[in-house]
């Protein structure tokens, strides 16, 4: 059973969406296990499984067809959100560098503009790309790896290139995403444009 808003997001109590709240308690949580205890174990965890459910609530909407616009924008804000939750946390204890952290705010700073401009020109987001989708999994797969090599002796000689080898795949594959963003909202504009010119 499902309830339907009236703001246009489409059915909000549905599986997927309820995955996807979860999956944003999920952040707070691990800030406060990484942070403020030293559950260091437990803050791996609930990132480990951040990231492996990032692509259960886009297949149980499919599943289930319970798709939802309320769905769509909730699952690259809780990608987002576990990204730059986890980059401060790791760049705060010195797990990754700061430069990889700056490259990463760059791409989301570019992002926004490029949201922000199409909504002042009267468009929505375009919609998630699967190399943005690929590119967070990568990452949230990347950030754990580099958390077992800084508190695990025993693992760091294979979790840390593992790591380092992930996070830049993600890297570029984030930057990629962009690239194609960037893309689709050009398509967006030129469309709406051409639409416009044809209205009577």
């Amino acid at each position: 059973m499902s309830v339907v808003d009236r703001q246009g997001l489409g059915p909000v109590l549905t599986v997927p969406n309820l995955i996807s709240f979860a999956r944003l308690l999920g952040v707070p949580l691990f800030m406060y296990l990484f942070l403020a205890t030293d559950a260091t174990g437990w803050a791996i965890g609930v990132l480990v499984v951040g990231g492996l459910s990032d692509w259960v609530d886009g297949f149980a909407a499919r599943r289930l067809k319970q798709v939802s616009r309320l769905g769509e924008l909730l699952d690259p804000l809780a990608d987002r959100l576990y990204i730059l939750a986890t980059l401060f946390a790791l760049t705060y204890e010195n797990v990754v560098p700061w430069w990889f952290t700056i490259a990463l705010l760059a791409r989301e700073a570019v992002m926004v503009l490029c949201l922000v401009v199409l909504r002042i020109l009267g468009h929505g987001p375009p919609p998630v790309h699967y190399v943005g989708k690929t590119a967070t999994a990568v990452l949230l797969m990347g950030f754990p790896m580099m958390l077992l090599a800084k508190y695990s002796e025993a693992a760091r000689p294979w979790a840390e290139p593992s790591g380092w080898a992930l996070l830049w795949w993600g890297i570029v594959l984030y930057w990629l995403a962009a690239v194609f963003y960037f893309v689709q909202a050009g398509t967006h504009v030129r469309a709406g444009r051409a639409e416009a010119a044809d209205a009577p």
